[in-house]
């Protein structure tokens, strides 16, 4: 029982960490950051509230300011691996950027359907 405690105990905390994309980007002026939470306990609320904050901090430290541009995230439920998932693509944006603009979020899709005229 001790040596299947002590082999476990690693894993347990492995499984525990959330793991981030950090900032990648996809376009001029263009970003996107994803997190995944290590287990099904954590929220979705808090991986996206994580991710604009640093997506923030990166766009302030350039003295520029965050527009986003889309978000994401999986459906549950989080199970066998499938946990907690949140992405943003956002812009870095001048202050005075005319491009700047109250975000307007819609939900995406979690399902498209094709059809087909023959």
């Amino acid at each position: 029982m001790k040596k299947f405690a002590a082999l476990m105990a690693p894993a347990m905390l492995l499984a525990g960490c959330a793991t981030s994309s950090g900032v990648v980007t996809i376009g001029p002026d263009t970003f996107m950051m994803s997190k995944q939470a290590g287990s099904g306990f954590g929220g979705q609320g808090t991986l996206k509230a994580d991710l604009f904050r640093e997506g923030g901090a990166y766009c302030a430290s350039q003295g520029k300011v965050l527009q986003v541009v889309n978000t994401s995230e999986n459906a549950g439920p989080y199970i066998l691996g499938n946990y907690p998932r949140a992405e943003i693509q956002f812009m870095c944006l001048s202050p005075n950027d005319p491009s700047l603009q109250r975000p307007k979020l819609q939900p995406s899709a979690g399902q498209v359907i094709e059809l087909r005229n023959r």
